[in-house]
């Protein structure tokens, strides 16, 4: 299996295939609307308006697993992240990222690059960096801000 093999849900319910995204450099993070780290979907959209144009994609999954910190819809969670900050990067539907309601794609990334705390992943905004060929070659805490990943996605890009 590859990345490219999973399909995912966007805000609307379609389904997405993540082999649109071949030749693209991935940055999927789990986000909450509701949580500390929140302000980093700022950062985030500066990423994505700076190299989008060069191949970065940045794919967004809320997760309201973390101290339920992503309630509401997928279309009030989409409202506030452009009203708020602006985001015109993908948001897809709400995810689990751990335990028996994981979706699949997030077993995937896991089981390519563990994290500090082991496999699981520790709280909204960790986030998984994806080379053109689809390998992960970067898993960043929630703390690192996306700023801060700019050389690391300029090396893949």
């Amino acid at each position: 299996m590859s990345i490219y093999d999973y399909k995912v849900k966007d805000v609307t319910g379609a389904e997405v295939s993540l082999s649109d995204y071949v030749g693209k450099v991935l940055l999927i993070v789990n986000t909450a609307t509701g949580c500390g780290f929140t302000p980093q979907y700022e950062g985030l959209q500066d990423l994505y308006e700076k190299y989008a144009e060069a191949g970065l994609e940045i794919l967004d999954f809320p997760c309201n697993q973390f101290g339920h910190q992503a309630p509401g819809t997928e279309e009030e969670i989409v409202d506030f992240c452009q009203i708020r900050y602006g985001v015109t990067f993908k948001q897809f539907a709400k995810v689990e990222v751990n335990g028996a309601n994981e979706i699949s794609l997030y077993t995937y990334l896991k089981e390519q690059k563990g994290g500090v705390m082991g496999k699981q992943i520790k709280w909204n905004f960790t986030k998984l960096l994806i080379d053109r060929k689809g390998n992960v070659v970067g898993r960043f805490a929630p703390t690192v801000k996306p700023e801060a990943l700019e050389d690391a996605i300029k090396e893949v890009l």
